[in-house]
């Protein structure tokens, strides 16, 4: 295995332009979509990325597979720059990097069936006969655990169930064996059991392939169980990163206390899950210094006017967070939050 990362991002950004006029238009404004995102992943780990809807981890996944330009910044992948390559010049790479796509309804095409759907990334890359890529197909639905893979090829993606829907997108995404797998909430708008099935599938997929995976999700709980690296998204920027372990016991960022203390407990009897308050700022026009501190409850006068630079937390180089409270603070209130959920949970 190389010591250089699999999938390396430095200070990716993308700002959408905002315009005005119909005929002749003029940019009075950007929505700063993705603003310096960085982060590694090495061959065969999972990375969590983890945030409130509309931080930016959807569009940053977007940019590091180049289905949008990043307006900055650099993404090399297996030590290769791709961020200013032509679409030929992709073509090749993209068979080393998939997407599972968050809404298998919006993204299966309704009017193919299912074995053409899969099917598709083989033939653009020519990578066998017809017969060839027939059994490719059916032996992949059979891989992520879809019964009569034979039969399911001629059906339409309106016949199958949610569940399965999802099946064929990892089928999709693992068709040409792929390095690195993006996965983009691939348990959204499944019952809990299928959650349950999907993650499995996916960790023993991995194993099996020895792909590297990109989860996005706002469920710290899918973060817990498969994550061996995680960082956490708010407002387009990154906040706190580090490993799984050190993330769920010395978060750093009051931000991260919010997501830790909304997770739901099964033994402990609450009305209402805790909140976060206020609603996330608009990436038009972000907030002066640091943008959670509308929402902080530990804002104090240095958090309005200057932002917080990621850094590394004391004795642990690995672990970054961008919070301008003092370290004995950090810790004693992740250990009370810690504390708390220990004594909810027993």
């Amino acid at each position: 295995m190389s010591d250089e990362p699999l999938l390396r991002a430095a200070e990716v950004t993308k700002h959408f332009p905002v315009t005005r006029g119909i005929i002749f238009q003029k940019q009075v404004g950007a929505v700063k979509a993705v603003d310096g995102v960085s982060f590694t992943v090495n061959e065969g780990e999972t990375l969590g990325v983890v945030g409130e809807s509309g931080c930016g981890k959807s569009t940053m996944a977007r940019c590091i597979m180049r289905l949008l330009d990043p307006t900055g910044g650099r993404v090399v992948f297996d030590g290769r720059d791709i961020t200013t390559l032509s679409r030929a010049q992709l073509r090749p790479i993209r068979r080393e990097m998939m997407m599972i796509f968050q809404d298998p309804y919006a993204s299966l095409n309704a009017r193919k069936r299912v074995g053409f759907i899969v099917a598709e990334a083989l033939e653009v890359h020519k990578l066998g006969t017809a017969a060839e890529i027939k059994r490719r197909v059916q032996e992949l639905l059979d891989l992520v655990h879809i019964p009569v893979p034979a039969r399911r090829v001629d059906e339409y993606p309106h016949q199958l169930s949610g569940g399965m829907r999802q099946r064929v997108m990892i089928a999709m995404a693992l068709v040409n064996d792929p390095d690195l797998l993006i996965a983009d909430e691939p348990t959204t708008a499944l019952d809990v059991t299928t959650q349950a099935q999907i993650l499995d599938l996916m960790m023993r997929l991995q194993q099996d392939f020895g792909s590297a995976i990109m989860m996005i999700t706002h469920d710290l709980g899918v973060v817990a169980e498969v994550a061996d690296e995680v960082i956490v998204m708010y407002a387009a920027k990154v906040v706190e990163q580090g490993s799984a372990q050190t993330i769920f016991k010395h978060p750093q960022h009051p931000y991260t206390w919010g997501l830790l203390g909304s997770l739901p407990r099964l033994n402990a009897d609450v009305e209402r899950l805790v909140q976060i308050k206020g609603q996330p700022p608009s990436l038009l026009n972000p907030p002066r210094g640091c943008r959670f501190h509308p929402r902080c409850p530990y804002v104090m006068n240095i958090c309005k006017e200057q932002e917080p630079e990621l850094l590394p937390v004391a004795d642990h180089a690995d672990h970054l967070q961008a919070c301008h409270l003092d370290d004995e603070t950090k810790e004693r209130e992740a250990q009370k939050l810690l504390a708390g959920m220990m004594a909810e949970a027993g």
